[in-house]
């Protein structure tokens, strides 16, 4: 055999890369998670978490990324002995990831490929985030931590109660993006539902998307839920009736403050689950049964929660970033202390289901996207969900910061409203009495007639809508 041909023998295959049956035993889902975990004491499951994080750190001193920035901050391997030893580790946060692609061009030099023979390197899954915070990232994923992170989604999908043989429809996003293909690998491999992988409206449009649901007796829809909700008005127009001709039982999505009363309605009230978890991470955390907070899947990730400002812990209860260290991707491009800038808070009390784990009220803002008017933060996403007690606001809004000549900053929330020409100067003093009372000052407001916003919210082609415009600095 010539030496072409020896090495053509040697490649790896994905599931050879790794080893399955101990994967499927080391995160346990179904009827195995709640025996595993119920049973587990908090002290078991630190020793787990303090195990597999010695095995990341261990991985990631091998990596360019890491001897780097940890170089820098004046850490060395002796230095870390244990998860205790975390926080003497600096953040890194998409800013290292873009610097480094920036540096070692194309894929960055975080991924922990280049040390390791071409014949021998695993299969790689490679995709990108969605670009909604700027330039596009590159994401790779090892065989290993890929069906890890597709079984985190299955499992939370079941612990939810997601019924055998359910039909999912999936409106995430495919093309380059992470979101809609490991959504599909996580279903079609850890769950026996059949998945039909619609996408976004751009990619399937969404009149065909609700025919689709009434085609095939879809009764589970997963996405993003700004995009789930519009959909509804779409089968009332195709003349389908939500919750008759379309009967959906759960909807599974990313519903941050957003009303669930309001999008359960227009579904004809099927049960709503949340669910966290970033392209770079995988899933962290998912509500249960008992919709009493995200159960963080803590013998998989590591979830501090810091102040934006100082980097310190919070007090249990109080608001701060989610920064998260990857217990499972010590393969390809682990992740360590990674600063989401997603906002969260954790759930105080014991964790009902009787497993150790802690729980997060789940996605509260983006401590990058906030706006500081007058010494308040306000976070633009949850504009939206303190308007949804009024019964004219159709859901759609989209906030806008400006400043003046003076130079002071405002902002102005714009909102759309049924149609109530003689009844507006009226109702604009109630949502603007609204406002101040739940964000503790004045904004402006601005009413919008149904679909005026789409152009600059992108609802019907993003995957998560734009609710910032950031005019202050142009």
């Amino acid at each position: 055999m010539n030496q072409q041909a020896e090495a053509n023998s040697s490649y790896p295959t994905y599931f050879e890369a790794f080893d399955y049956q101990q994967m499927l035993k080391d995160y346990p889902l179904g009827d195995s998670l709640l025996s595993t975990f119920q049973s587990m004491k908090p002290e078991q499951l630190k020793t787990l978490q303090n195990e597999r994080f010695l095995k990341v750190v261990k991985r990631a001193w091998e990596i360019p990324f890491y001897q780097r920035i940890w170089g820098n901050a004046g850490v060395s391997p002796g230095d870390i002995n244990s998860l205790a030893d975390i926080e003497k580790l600096p953040l890194i946060s998409k800013s290292d990831i873009m610097d480094s692609v920036e540096q070692y061009p194309p894929i960055g030099d975080f991924h922990g490929l280049d040390d390791i023979p071409i014949e021998q390197r695993p299969p790689l899954v490679f995709h990108t985030t969605s670009g909604t915070t700027g330039t596009p990232q590159p994401l790779l994923f090892g065989p290993k931590s890929r069906e890890i992170q597709s079984l985190l989604v299955a499992r939370s999908y079941r612990f939810m109660g997601l019924k055998p043989g359910a039909i999912i429809q999936s409106c995430y996003g495919h093309g380059m993006i992470n979101g809609g293909h490991y959504i599909r690998e996580a279903v079609t491999h850890y769950t026996n539902a059949m998945f039909l992988s619609a996408g976004t409206g751009v990619e399937t449009r969404s009149a065909q998307q609700v025919n689709l649901m009434k085609t095939f007796g879809v009764n589970v829809l997963v996405g993003f839920v700004d995009y789930i909700k519009r959909l509804a008005d779409v089968a009332k127009d195709e003349g389908l009736r939500p919750g008759k001709d379309i009967k959906i039982d759960m909807i599974i999505g990313h519903l941050g403050m957003e009303s669930r009363e309001s999008i359960a309605e227009t579904w004809g009230n099927p049960e709503l689950f949340d669910w966290y978890g970033v392209g770079d991470t995988g899933t962290i955390a998912a509500e249960g049964p008992d919709h009493q907070g995200m159960h963080v899947w803590e013998d998989a990730q590591y979830l501090e929660i810091l102040d934006p400002d100082s980097n310190q812990p919070v007090v249990r209860g109080e608001v701060g970033n989610m920064v998260v260290t990857c217990l499972y991707k010590d393969d390809v491009y682990p992740i360590i202390r990674f600063n989401t800038h997603d906002i969260t808070c954790e759930e105080v009390g014991e964790n009902p289901s009787g497993m150790p784990f802690k729980r997060i009220r789940g996605f509260m803002g983006r401590s990058d996207n906030m706006v500081k008017l007058r010494g308040i933060n306000i976070y633009p996403q949850g504009v939206g969900p303190m308007l949804e007690e009024r019964e004219e606001f159709l859901g759609e809004f989209i906030c806008k910061a400006i400043r003046d000549q003076n130079g002071r900053d405002d902002m102005l929330v714009m909102v759309e409203v049924s149609s109530d020409e003689g009844n507006r100067e009226t109702l604009l003093t109630e949502y603007k009495a609204l406002l101040k009372r739940k964000i503790g000052i004045e904004v402006q407001v601005e009413f919008k007639r149904a679909g005026e916003l789409t152009p600059l919210t992108q609802v019907d082609v993003r995957q998560k809508p734009i609710r910032l415009i950031d005019e202050r600095f142009k």
